[in-house]
C-alpha cells in the first residue's frame, strides 16, 4: 500500500468515526431532551398561576398535588370518576374517566424539548459547551411555556437558570475544546439584562421584570459565542415577537394595546442565536 493510499484510508476512516460520534451525541441528546420533557407538565401547571397568586398546590378537582417533576394526572380524580362510571354506566361518564390530566400533555412537552436538544446537538457537535445548552433546555422549554399560559416568568427559575448559566459556561471555559469566552458570557449578561431593564423602566407595560430578569441568561448563552451572536440573537427574539404581534392585529385577536407575552420569544431568539453561533464556531 502506498503512502498516498495509506493517508487517505486513514482519512476516511477518521471521518466515519467523527460522523458515528456525531450521530450518537444527537441520539443522545434526542432521548435526554424526550426524557426530560416528560417531566415537565406538573412544574408547568404548578408554576402557571397568576400574577401575585402562590403556586399551585391543588389539581382543578381539589386534590393536593405532590412534587414538581412528572405527568400532571390525578390519581384521586382519576379513583372518584371511576366509581361514577361504576355506578351509572354511562359512555359518557366512562370517557370522562380518562380526562384526569391537569396540565400540558408529556407527549407535546417531551417533543418540544427533544427537538430543541436535538438541534443544539447537531449544532454544536462535540464540544463540551453542549452539556450545558441540554441542561438549559429543559427550564427554557418550561418557561416558555409558562409564560405563554399566565404571563409570568417565576422567580424561581429566572434568577437561579442566570446563575447556573454563568458557573456551567465558566467551568466549561476550563475544558479543553471550549468555542467560546466565558467573560463575553458575563459581560453579555449584564449588556442585556441592562438593556431590558431600560426598556422595562420605560414601558413597564410593554415590558414585564420577569423578561429583564430571563435577558441575564440569554445574555450570558448568546455571549458566550460572542458579540455578534449576541445582537443576533437579540433581534431574533424582538423580530420574533413583532411578527407575532402583527399575527395577531390582522387576525383581529389583538389591538395596539394588547400586551403579548415576549419571554418566549426572547428564549427563541437566544435559541437561534445560540445556534448560529455554534454552527459557526
Amino acid at each position: 500500500m502506498s503512502t498516498d493510499t495509506a493517508i487517505n484510508a486513514a482519512i476516511n476512516t477518521a471521518i466515519d468515526t467523527a460522523i458515528d460520534i456525531d450521530l450518537v451525541v444527537v441520539l443522545v441528546a434526542a432521548l435526554w431532551g424526550a426524557a426530560t420533557g416528560a417531566l415537565l407538565p406538573r412544574a408547568a401547571y404548578r408554576f402557571s398561576a397568576p400574577s401575585g397568586e402562590a403556586w399551585r398546590e391543588r389539581c382543578p378537582g381539589g386534590h393536593p398535588v405532590r412534587g414538581w417533576f412528572g405527568p400532571a394526572r390525578c390519581g384521586q380524580c382519576a379513583t372518584g370518576q371511576a366509581g361514577q362510571v361504576e355506578q351509572a354506566g354511562r359512555v359518557e361518564q366512562a370517557e370522562q374517566a380518562h380526562q384526569t390530566a391537569y396540565g400540558p400533555r408529556a407527549a407535546s412537552l417531551a417533543v418540544a424539548t427533544a427537538l430543541v436538544c436535538v438541534l443544539l446537538a447537531a449544532a454544536t457537535g462535540t464540544r463540551p459547551e453542549l452539556a450545558v445548552w441540554l441542561l438549559l433546555a429543559p427550564a427554557g422549554v418550561l418557561l416558555a411555556v409558562v409564560d405563554l399560559k399566565v404571563r409570568r416568568l417565576p422567580d424561581p427559575l429566572t434568577l437561579p437558570l442566570a446563575g447556573a448559566a454563568l458557573v456551567l459556561l465558566g467551568l466549561t471555559a476550563l475544558v479543553p475544546e471550549h468555542a467560546g469566552e466565558w467573560t463575553t458570557a458575563l459581560l453579555g449578561a449584564l449588556a442585556l439584562g441592562a438593556g431590558y431593564l431600560v426598556l422595562f423602566l420605560i414601558n413597564p407595560a410593554g415590558m414585564g421584570f420577569g423578561d429583564v430578569k430571563l435577558a441575564l441568561t440569554a445574555g450570558a448563552v448568546l455571549g458566550w459565542y460572542g458579540w455578534p451572536t449576541l445582537m443576533l440573537g437579540t433581534f431574533a427574539g424582538f423580530l420574533l415577537g413583532a411578527l407575532y404581534g402583527g399575527a395577531l392585529l390582522v387576525a383581529r385577536r389583538a389591538d395596539r394595546k394588547t400586551a403579548i407575552p415576549f419571554g418566549p420569544f426572547l428564549i427563541a431568539g437566544a435559541f437561534l442565536g445560540v445556534l448560529a453561533g455554534a454552527y459557526a464556531a
